[in-house]
């Protein structure tokens, strides 16, 4: 696989989301923290412990982390973006807060029980699909290397409205990246795709 793509568009865009909205779902560019919860509520099934460390891949402002505390979750939190902004406010967000560690630097992250990422794919800008997804399977290895347990994404679908997709979105093929974990993760990997948003979750559980 070749290296990652110029990933500057996707800070650029993200940044101006988190510099407006700030410490909320639009500031990490979801439209509200319903959907937001839903996505996270499917990410998390992958999680079969009652304690846990997770790492939270593309963090934004660290809202998982105070879902987790907020649903009885014991779990130790580490957050990483590539956003600078995004760790600051998250910083400012969870001050005081125990347990709830924030990285900009990729070199430092802990390899955690879980990995989970929520969003991190959708906007791909001016890159080419199939760059886009070489990209996407780059990342997943990188889940697979910091988890011990298991990891979990959701995607946007191709599945979704023709009349509402987005040219500068990705909209992954569930079926093939199903097959891409199954083949190359693990043998324990569920494609949820039934909880009414246009997207989907995939969790991969290790043996």
């Amino acid at each position: 696989m070749s290296d990652h793509p110029n990933l500057d568009h996707v800070k650029s865009y993200f940044d101006k989301r988190i510099r407006e909205h700030g410490a909320s779902p639009r500031g990490s560019d979801w439209n509200s923290e319903t959907s937001q919860n839903v996505r996270f509520d499917q990410l998390l099934k992958v999680v079969e412990s009652n304690s846990f460390s997770i790492l939270d891949y593309g963090c934004g402002y660290g809202a998982l982390a105070d879902y987790l505390a907020g649903n009885g979750f014991d779990a130790d939190y580490y957050g990483y973006d590539i956003l600078e902004s995004a760790i600051e406010t998250a910083h400012q967000a969870h001050r005081d807060k125990p347990r709830r560690t924030f990285f900009t630097d990729k070199s430092q992250l802990p390899v955690c029980d879980y990995v989970v990422a929520s969003g991190i794919f959708n906007f791909r800008g001016e890159q080419s699909f199939e760059t886009w997804t070489e990209y996407v399977l780059n990342v997943l290895n990188e889940f697979n290397r910091l988890s011990q347990r298991g990891f979990s994404s959701n995607f946007l679908t191709k599945y979704s409205d023709a009349d509402k997709m987005r040219s500068d979105l990705y909209y992954a093929d569930p079926l093939f990246l199903f097959d891409y974990c199954k083949l190359n993760f693990s043998k324990n990997v569920a494609l949820l795709h039934d909880y009414h948003l246009y997207d989907f979750t995939l969790l991969i559980r290790k043996d």
